[in-house]
């Protein structure tokens, strides 16, 4: 009979608590979501499509047309404009994060340097931010001193004033 049991309780962990610790089941989605209607075989594919598109196209390292087609839309719509103001992507620097995106696709050797130029530059920004601070503290105190000498040059003037 205790084998039984025995049994019967491993058969149930298994059955039941190993599946859930294997594959835990998602918390319902809450009452006000409303859920989407499946893809069909048809529109998987196009999806899948355009995503390996996208990925083999961030794998090259200048970033053009086929990855971003809507910014290279409207570069193309202002420079047809006349009397508009042309603006290339050429005269824009990347920003950080496009900088730090292309160098994670490089690897470890290319990161490393971003990276280390990105802290630089935070270091830099911190320690000018600082001696302005400390700049501005320092006359800050130099009128506060300023004017206590003021008030007591007057008030010794007034004694001497008095006294006469």
């Amino acid at each position: 009979m205790k084998v039984r049991v025995v049994c019967r309780k491993v058969r149930d962990y298994i059955r039941y608590d190993l599946k859930e610790i294997a594959f835990p089941s998602s918390l319902p989605d809450p009452p006000h979501i409303k859920k989407r209607r499946k893809l069909t075989w048809h529109e998987r594919f196009l999806v899948l499509k355009e995503a390996s598109r996208l990925y083999a196209a961030s794998w090259v390292r200048d970033i053009g047309p086929e990855l971003r087609p809507n910014d290279y839309k409207k570069d193309e719509e202002s420079e047809s404009e006349p009397g508009g103001s042309k603006s290339t992507t050429k005269d824009k620097e990347p920003s950080t994060l496009e900088d730090l995106a292309v160098a994670a696709r490089g690897g470890m050797e290319t990161l490393k340097p971003a990276l280390q130029r990105i802290y630089m530059t935070r270091a830099s920004a911190y320690r000018d931010a600082l001696k302005s601070f400390i700049h501005g503290y320092q006359e800050g105190i130099q009128q506060v001193v300023e004017k206590k000498e003021d008030s007591k040059s007057d008030q010794e003037s007034d004694v001497q004033n008095k006294s006469t």
